[in-house]
């Protein structure tokens, strides 16, 4: 919705009513039990109503005064989790698929339906709608939320989605997963059991008026192609296009549906039968991908299944080799900057292979004409982003010819009075054209980027004529903030429109425009433009002071009919808010960010996010969400965790990273004693690097195994202990020799080379 998207503004909440269950709270509390208690004990937290209209974020600071600072618990307990989205289905939709597959089926959520239509224009339908029911009576299977238990995946991440549902004295389980071995079709295959009762019916309903016709155990369209096959427990009524089947004690009733249907002439048939072989080759086709991946673990299983579970639901989204935003709506599609954040992210953990072959569509993906400086910028900040991880010179240079359009972009125009880049669109729905400062400074960023990454590969004489480039543009881009800035605002306002079209804003989201602030600063902050000057904290601070962050998150209204988007956040965009933190060494900020998007900025046990959320609950079992799953909100999630972990910094802004810091911003908790926090194979600018680290507080000792990267070793090595509170650092060695420890519990690794193993000791304060 911002930096290269338009969002279609056509749905209201009373377009797509939410049906209301009155009573208690429903099941969400049964697994968030402990932080509902934490919070109730906590009489000082907030309410709602106070949270929205403060300037600061009275929760983040709630958070990081509990005992050891912010945690997902603390964060929980605040509001019902995310559930609802304005279509027909109402419940936010699970996308499934192969990896990398063009083709995705759609899961209700809530268990109800498998490709169910949306009902709005904003939601595009593929495949022929099959919606399951229960009883006697027929009833929608998971309709009655307080009955649902679910959804959650197959070992806390796979994409093996199971749900379970109450109705009477029968509760029903329902599983559900894509098959791997037909990708260009999407089968899903669905199986239903009992967990409690006998003699209970389970009702599948093909929600399609054309000719269908029942051959073998398969349902047929009029061209005889396989539509969906069943097993010989369900019984076919062609009237009704109904499959019924009775259940009882271990009795399955299993059937597969294919999203684009199967022609048995061309196409090997899929059969119900094939269950369990299918459900082995899907785990294992993705446990596949995750093995190529750097490996985290850290105390909190949640957090474990989360970056795995986000992975995963990256190549849900990847098509072919384009990273799409979405899929199943009107942004499935590519947007440069947001698309470009995904690749980012699966290069943070390791995935090159895979993301050197997404770097190329989005190198040719079409400039937006109103946003072509904006999309240009980050082309080059992508590719060079690859280069520091992988120092591939080689696929560099066979990029040329798509970078190069990107650098001409960026240097044929420049506004004569100004010195700037010409005026474009202040972001993809506000299409006012002005001196964009987010333009400028991300173009003067990548053309910066990109003339250092050639002087590394040799390519001396374009370095030099894009360096010139991107230092003329710095000296116009801080002459005209110097000229737009309004040092009367508190912190100071630095503008996106320049030149004074843009005015400072009291509550950030009490406007349209002052919401969009909100989104395109962090773009700002990222592109380092104000890195050591005084500068370098205002736009941080005016988030933070003006209503632009809550829970750590970045906070937007659309001020239209627009589902979720009212009092809600867009947290995405605030990769570029977290990361600044982490940079300026802030970590009790940037957990709070990291624990507010795993509690409240993503669907409970299926970690799935939206291009937007309301923060105001519809009902007492969900609040909504703007067209679910996003790639790029898995990206946010992917990125802080990894910088929680490690850090390769470029701080004497030179573009080169120079300084490694392992472990800087990890959350007290994990080094409680017992506790083991392990990276294996995380890729630096430097290389890869690998650490383990055990806690053994009550025997005075902390166990930090390093093995650093040796392919470009860093200028600047830093380990840091973030112990509980009540807990500090008292030395640390390497063998016999003493290292320099400061007050932080940060020790100086730089002369240390290959594997180390540092030994701390701790003691109570």
């Amino acid at each position: 919705m911002s930096g290269g998207k338009q969002a279609r503004i056509e749905t209201s909440y009373e377009q797509t009513p939410m049906k209301r269950h009155p009573g208690p709270m429903g099941i969400w509390l049964l697994s968030v039990a402990a932080a509902v208690r934490l919070v109730a004990d906590e009489p000082n937290v907030a309410t709602l109503d106070e949270v929205l209209v403060a300037k600061t974020d009275l929760w983040g600071d709630a958070a990081r005064q509990q005992t050891n600072g912010a945690s997902y618990e603390f964060f929980a307990g605040l509001l019902p989790p995310l559930r609802y989205v304005n279509a027909q289905f109402h419940h936010y939709p699970i996308v499934l698929g192969s990896p990398g597959s063009t083709v995705k089926a759609r899961l209700v959520s809530n268990g109800s339906a498998i490709n169910a239509r949306g009902g709005q224009r904003s939601w595009r339908d593929i495949g022929t709608p099959v919606s399951f029911y229960v009883g006697e009576n027929r009833l929608p299977f998971g309709e009655a939320i307080r009955a649902l238990d679910g959804p959650r995946y197959e070992r806390g991440y796979l994409p093996i989605v199971q749900t379970e549902y109450r109705d009477g004295e029968a509760t029903y389980r329902e599983e559900s997963f894509a098959s791997v071995d037909w990708p260009d079709h999407a089968v899903v295959f669905a199986q239903f059991t009992l967990k409690r009762g006998s003699h209970e019916i389970v009702t599948a309903r093909l929600e399609t008026n054309a000719p269908l016709m029942a051959v073998d155990n398969t349902i047929r369209d009029g061209k005889g192609r396989i539509l969906l096959a069943f097993d010989r427990a369900w019984n076919w009524n062609a009237g009704q296009r109904t499959l019924t089947a009775q259940l009882s004690g271990r009795d399955t009733a299993t059937l597969a549906v294919a999203t684009v249907p199967v022609d048995p002439s061309t196409n090997r048939p899929f059969r119900a039968s094939d269950y369990d072989a299918q459900r082995s080759k899907c785990a294992a086709r993705w446990e596949a991908v995750l093995a190529n991946a750097a490996h985290v673990e850290v105390p909190e299983p949640i957090v474990n299944a989360a970056w795995k579970a986000t992975i995963i639901g990256s190549f849900l989204l990847l098509h072919g080799d384009r990273m799409n935003y979405s899929a199943g709506n009107q942004y499935e599609t590519m947007y440069e900057a947001e698309s470009g954040d995904v690749v980012r992210a699966l290069m943070l953990w390791g995935l090159n292979q895979d993301s050197r072959r997404m770097i190329p569509p989005l190198l040719d993906f079409g400039v937006d004409p109103g946003l072509r400086f904006h999309d240009a910028a980050f082309k080059m900040q992508l590719l060079a982003h690859y280069y520091w991880l992988t120092r591939d010179a080689r696929f560099v240079r066979d990029q040329q010819a798509r970078w190069s359009q990107a650098v001409e972009i960026l240097t044929r125009e420049r506004d004569a009075a100004t010195g700037l880049l010409p005026r474009e669109n202040y972001c993809g729905d506000e299409h006012d054209k002005v001196f964009s400062l987010n333009s400028n400074a991300n173009a003067w960023r990548g053309l910066r980027d990109m003339a250092v990454v050639l002087g590394q590969i040799g390519d001396e004489a374009a370095a030099r004529n894009i360096r010139a480039t991107a230092d003329g543009l710095r000296r116009s881009i801080l002459a005209a903030v110097e000229k737009s800035e309004r040092r009367d605002a508190q912190p100071p306002f630095i503008p996106i429109a320049l030149f004074g079209e843009e005015q400072p804003y009291d509550a950030l989201t009490a406007t349209r425009r002052g919401s969009y602030w909100n989104l395109m600063i962090p773009y700002v902050i990222g592109s380092g433009i104000f890195n050591g000057s005084e500068r370098d904290g205002w736009p941080l601070r005016y988030l933070e002071a003006h209503g632009g962050v809550c829970m750590g998150m970045i906070r937007f209204s659309q001020h239209s009919k627009l589902f979720a988007n009212e009092d809600g956040l867009d947290d995405l965009y605030g990769l570029r808010y977290v990361d600044a933190l982490l940079r300026r060494d802030e970590p009790e900020r940037a957990i709070t960010s990291f624990y507010g998007k795993l509690a409240q900025g993503m669907t409970r046990d299926t970690f799935l996010s939206a291009e937007g959320t309301g923060l105001r609950p519809l009902d007492d079992f969900g609040r909504p969400m703007y067209l679910p799953p996003t790639s790029s909100g898995n990206a946010l999630f992917l990125w802080t965790l990894r910088s929680l972990l490690v850090q390769d910094q470029d701080l004497d802004h030179d573009g080169e990273p120079e300084t490694l810091r392992l472990l800087f911003a990890t959350p007290r908790r994990w080094l409680e004693d017992g506790k083991q926090i392990r990276i294996e194979r995380a890729p630096t600018a430097f290389g890869e690097v690998s650490v383990r680290v055990e806690s053994k507080l009550v025997a005075g000792a902390v166990i930090a195994h390093v093995n650093l990267p040796a392919r470009n070793p860093a200028r600047q090595t830093l380990l840091r202990l973030r112990l509980p509170q009540g807990w500090r650092t008292i030395s640390a060695k390497i063998g016999s020799r003493e290292l320099p420890l400061d007050a932080s519990g940060t020790v100086d690794l730089s002369t240390a080379r290959n594997k180390n193993l540092v030994r701390f000791e701790v003691r109570r304060e």
